[in-house]
């Protein structure tokens, strides 16, 4: 059972995150044009398909996987919304934030003895490398805005 939860919990993450890039690729191509919400859509797809393997680990466990974000989400997105209106800068910092802590969930998690080898496979090689590649990209973006 606890697997199950633990799943369930990263599942919430990832959903609100997927919540919260679209939210945030909608306001740059307002503000900005395309070019600058393309940049997001990779990491946006990523998360989708995390929420795919996450959903399917759930259900091949026996649990029933959660149908949406919670209050993390509506947490996410009232934030990602309040960034969103003091420009591309913060709304960037807060998308990183957001990935800086889903990837330091899924390095604590790594340190549980109790995590099934599948999960532990899962995270170790799909979901924290996607976490440190969104940080890589986000930070670049981060660079040429700062220029």
């Amino acid at each position: 059972m606890h697997n199950i939860d633990t799943l369930n919990t990263f599942l919430k993450d990832e959903l609100a995150a997927t919540e919260t890039y679209q939210q945030a690729q909608d306001k740059l191509r307002e503000d900005v044009g395309l070019g600058e919400a393309e940049d997001l859509r990779p990491i946006y797809e990523d998360h989708k398909e995390a929420v795919s393997s996450l959903q399917a680990l759930i259900s091949r466990l026996g649990g029933t996987p959660c149908e949406d974000s919670g209050a993390w989400g509506t947490w996410a997105k009232i934030i990602q919304g309040s960034a969103n209106l003091l420009g591309k800068d913060t709304a960037l910092k807060s998308l990183q934030s957001g990935e800086k802590s889903g990837a330091d969930a899924y390095q604590e998690a790594l340190q549980e003895n109790e995590l099934s080898s599948e999960i532990r496979s899962l995270i170790e090689t799909k979901l924290l490398p996607a976490q440190q590649a969104h940080i890589r990209v986000l930070d670049r973006l981060l660079a040429v805005e700062a220029e």
